[in-house]
């Protein structure tokens, strides 16, 4: 079949690799309809490369049609159309029965101290060929899918493998007071997905991104938009009384603007050897922390700061006189897909599609156009929020 795979820094390539197979009698196999760049992949294409072999699969996005089970599988047949949650989980363990799955102690990766197995992502979570593929093994199957109809286009259903169960998590983890101000850094895809999440629930929603195409759509869909620069935390602070937005959520992450030094160490990171590299990663890594500093700032005191963006340095600084001073709540996490498909999936069927899933994707090409694609979206160029793959 043909698959992404990584092959080294800013550099992927679709590859003929062989088939997935039925290993375990709970696996499934699906041939992928949609499959989608997310921007956790940009880590994967820019930084993370001490952790990744090359010719190993992308992509934690995937939707498509069953073609063969396991012979311990009972909740699937073949034939059926389901998204697959980027968090590979059991259900049952002590973590899955609380709601959170990307904790499962089924699948967590235990040799780097990780959380559960994701699809297409690093040894730190364990090296699962993703999704970026014509087809893809399900472990687990009875419990890793969210099975759909057959009406509806795949745009209504895809973003339910991860960004929009995220976003959902991430304003849920908020804990917005009702009739509250939502303030949303970086409006790439989990970040539009936070604002429309924000506006359907009633909330003022003040969001912010230094590209305009990004800040357009936002604002199509009700936010208040603003651009990044020097004075945008006292703009905000000035439309909220002086106090500041009862909540932040942080949908940049670990790719913030700003910093040049730390970005010129993940670079120097990514050309030495990868033992040294991970062990560096692991003990001393270090994030570009402009988006979570000025969520602390713009967010008012007693507020909460939702991590949404994902964050991996073990070094990082956080102000924590400021924190501490402000009385602040701080919720993060990998979002717990399952936890939230039954609050979602009513509203991606709804025909009146109050979250808009049907206005993000910005570029749908064939998987073999993913390299240039990728190119695209790191460089933030072509008004590309969203990519959308079809094998």
């Amino acid at each position: 079949m043909k698959a992404l795979t990584w092959q080294g820094r800013r550099n992927v390539s679709v590859e003929t690799v062989p088939d997935p197979e039925i290993l375990e009698r709970t696996d499934a196999i699906v041939k992928i309809t949609s499959t989608a760049i997310c921007g956790s992949d940009l880590h994967l294409y820019e930084i993370f490369g001490p952790f990744i072999d090359s010719g190993d699969v992308l992509g934690h996005e995937p939707m498509g049609v069953v073609v063969e089970v396991g012979s311990a599988v009972t909740n699937l047949a073949v034939g059926d159309r389901i998204v697959v949650p980027f968090t590979i989980s059991c259900g049952h363990c002590f973590m899955c029965r609380r709601g959170l799955q990307s904790q499962c102690e089924t699948t967590q990766v235990t040799e780097y101290g990780s959380g559960a197995s994701l699809f297409g992502y690093t040894k730190l979570y364990g090296q699962v060929p993703g999704g970026q593929a014509e087809y893809l093994r399900v472990p687990l199957a009875d419990y890793n899918h969210i099975r759909v109809g057959t009406d509806l286009p795949d745009d209504r259903y895809l973003f339910l493998s991860d960004i929009l169960p995220t976003a959902w998590q991430g304003v849920e983890y908020a804990g917005v007071p009702e009739g509250g101000t939502l303030a949303v850094m970086g409006l790439g895809p989990v970040g539009q997905f936070v604002a429309r999440i924000g506006i359907h629930r009633g909330y003022r929603v003040l969001a912010v991104d230094p590209v305009a195409e990004r800040r357009a759509m936002a604002e199509r869909h009700g936010a208040d938009v603003f651009d990044l620069t020097d004075t945008v935390v006292d703009e905000l602070r000035d439309l909220t009384e002086g106090r500041g937005a009862d909540a932040v959520v942080d949908a940049v992450g670990m790719e913030a603007h700003g910093n040049p030094g730390v970005a010129a160490v993940h670079k120097a990171m990514g050309l030495l050897p990868d033992g040294l590299a991970q062990k560096l990663m692991e003990t001393g890594g270090l994030d570009r922390l402009a988006a979570l500093h000025a969520s602390i700032d713009t967010v008012r005191r007693g507020g909460t700061v939702s991590l949404s963006g994902v964050y991996a340095g073990e070094a990082d600084v956080l102000p924590m006189k400021t924190m501490f001073d402000k009385q602040l709540s701080l919720r993060m996490g990998q979002c717990n897909v399952k936890r939230w498909v039954d609050d979602l999936l009513p509203l991606v069927e709804d025909a009146a599609d109050p979250l808009g899933v049907m206005d993000l994707t910005t570029h749908r090409v064939p998987l073999d156009d993913a390299p240039a694609l990728y190119e695209t979206f790191q460089k933030k160029e072509d008004g590309c929020i969203k990519v959308v793959l079809q094998p």
